[in-house]
């Protein structure tokens, strides 16, 4: 008996299979290489690049919540040219696709960092975090306005020929309306969804538990709310590829967003907690595939039954 298929095509990349690794929490791929075999993923998204090197915000920047975590990391970043100088070149050693999660505090930042990346080997697509705030706007977030996602998403449109993956956030009213709007300024994919917007206090010192005083929520705390907005999407009409993320811990999950809709899977919190924990889920997809009769990974996506 043939081994179940578990290839896709997000944005006109081929992925071995469904599984990616979820930007900021794998850095690089170096830092996670020790325990993960990267050739076993579909594909990685590293963490956020922006035009120049950022520092990210002042600890405490992590805290743990019940089934979940907060960060308010800020997105230090080495910068667009020493990624491709320092960090690339080791990426490149492996068979498996390298997604470039990239952001900016303008628009004309966005497109400068995409065009930077435009061309490069071993780069095989762009995802746009809009989670960012736009600092002409007077600091409301790129993905909390729908004028303001069209804007930036077309603007690295016209500035990249590679794939691009719009990152939208889940602190909206109206979810569907934001991914149609990628769409039509561009948008090749989707990511659904980024962290929720949350906070924790220390009863004891009565201070908020991150500096920040706010953080993103990620974890299987969030996985009921983000299999909704990929449900909502995928059958809105919008009509593009879904990577479905949010408190993926095993196989099981995964297939609750293939099932919702999501053409593919990104693993993000649990890799804090088992750094191979992508490796598991991908073998438990094709053991469940064998168990249900399942040949092609296709047959899940968007399968719910009323």
């Amino acid at each position: 008996m043939t081994a179940p298929n578990l290839k896709v095509l997000i944005a006109g990349m081929e992925l071995k299979n469904p599984v990616l690794l979820a930007s900021g929490t794998a850095r690089y791929g170096e830092e996670i290489s020790s325990h993960l075999d990267l050739n076993k993923v579909g594909g990685i998204m590293v963490k956020g690049i922006a035009l120049r090197p950022t520092p990210g915000n002042p600890p405490v920047r992590i805290c743990e919540t019940p089934a979940g975590m907060l960060n308010a990391i800020g997105l230090p970043n080495v910068g667009a040219d020493e990624f491709i100088r320092e960090k690339l070149p080791f990426l490149r050693r492996f068979d498996t696709k390298v997604i470039v999660n990239i952001f900016g505090s303008t628009v004309e930042e966005y497109a400068e960092v995409a065009r930077r990346f435009d061309g490069v080997e071993g780069i095989h697509g762009l995802e746009l975090n809009i989670s960012c705030p736009n600092i002409k706007e007077g600091g409301s977030c790129f993905g909390m306005e729908v004028k303001a996602t069209y804007e930036v998403v077309s603007a690295v449109r016209r500035a990249t020929r590679l794939p691009l993956i719009v990152k939208l956030s889940p602190n909206v009213t109206d979810i569907v309306a934001f991914a149609r709007a990628s769409k039509d300024a561009g948008g090749d994919a989707l990511s659904l969804v980024n962290t929720f917007l949350g906070m924790a206090i220390d009863t004891e010192t009565w201070k908020p538990k991150l500096a920040n005083m706010t953080g993103g929520l990620s974890g299987p705390a969030i996985r009921p709310l983000a299999i909704r907005m990929v449900w909502q999407v995928a059958q809105s009409g919008v009509n593009l590829p879904i990577i479905g993320m949010g408190g993926i811990m095993t196989a099981e999950d995964a297939v609750e967003f293939l099932l919702a809709g999501a053409d593919a899977v990104a693993v993000g919190t649990a890799n804090f907690l088992r750094p191979d924990a992508s490796a598991d889920i991908i073998d438990g997809l094709g053991k469940y595939m064998e168990k249900k009769g399942i040949r092609n990974i296709r047959q899940m996506v968007g399968a719910v039954v009323r």
